[in-house]
């Protein structure tokens, strides 16, 4: 996978969603790479990296390819970040590799079976008729509703021909289709319930008030079922770290502090905070 490296301090993996790349993280590296080492990915099939197949494995296969990472940077632990589709990417990595998670963030979380992807991609999933409607569907979600979800954003446009190019050119819409068949979320998402109360690192959950693609009923049951997470709203869109950038990495930045704080005290310190 491509990787981004910026920063010296505590290690910190940012995990994009869906169709993004890590230039969804840019704002907020930029605030934290001075008291952060900032790793940012692009997931298979996204930024500058190659599509890979699909299997039933998949989000395994994803966790361990992301713990290479980290082993190849001489980590033994690192906090872990993840958007959309990227949250569901980091709370594998933290079911599979969970002495490797210091802290956990996950901003508007699509994390459940009951997910409901936006209805014009919905048609992309299905056999013959996506590859017939490809072109369409394609030309109006990146010009007219990622256009409209990144109008207020940092640098929106040039972000958004990031995000674009992977699949541009006469064959990029198909590209886009198959990345959208990467699975079912009733499928790929089914166990995700049933591993969260196992998570026991510490989680901030973020929910913008504006988001309409993810519920605020998701944030609230992930927040719910992560023993020891917190939920925190703005005042933002789907793409929090694009809309709030300021705001998520002071508090990324604090959430961070604090843990490691009072994971590095002594136990007699900690019963007298």
């Amino acid at each position: 996978m491509h990787l981004v490296r910026c920063g010296s301090g505590d290690p910190i993996l940012f995990i994009h969603g869906m169709p993004t790349s890590s230039r969804l993280w840019n704002g907020i590296i930029a605030r934290l790479c001075e008291r952060f080492t900032c790793f940012a990915v692009d997931l298979p099939g996204m930024g500058d990296t190659p599509r890979e197949r699909y299997d039933a494995g998949y989000l395994r296969h994803l966790a361990e390819e992301i713990d290479k990472i980290r082993v190849a940077n001489n980590i033994d632990k690192w906090h872990v970040v993840g958007h959309d589709a990227g949250s569901v990417v980091a709370v594998h990595y933290a079911r599979y590799f969970p002495q490797h998670v210091a802290c956990m963030a996950l901003l508007s979380p699509a994390l459940f079976p009951e997910l409901r992807p936006f209805y014009l991609l919905e048609a992309l999933r299905k056999p013959i008729v996506g590859e017939v409607l490809a072109p369409l569907i394609g030309l109006i979600f990146w010009k007219i509703a990622m256009q409209r979800a990144l109008a207020n954003t940092e640098k929106g446009c040039e972000i958004l021909d990031h995000f674009y190019k992977p699949f541009s050119g006469l064959s990029g819409c198909w590209k886009f289709m198959r990345v959208l068949r990467w699975g079912k979320p009733t499928s790929v998402l089914a166990e995700v319930p049933l591993f969260l109360p196992k998570l026991l690192m510490p989680t901030l959950i973020f929910h913008g008030s504006q988001d309409v693609a993810i519920p605020e009923e998701f944030a609230r049951r992930a927040s719910s079922l992560i023993p020891n997470a917190s939920m925190i709203t703005f005042d933002s869109g789907h793409f929090i770290p694009l809309n709030q950038p300021e705001p998520v990495a002071t508090r990324l930045a604090m959430f961070f502090d604090q843990h490691f704080l009072l994971h590095s005290l002594p136990d007699e310190s900690m019963v007298s905070i």
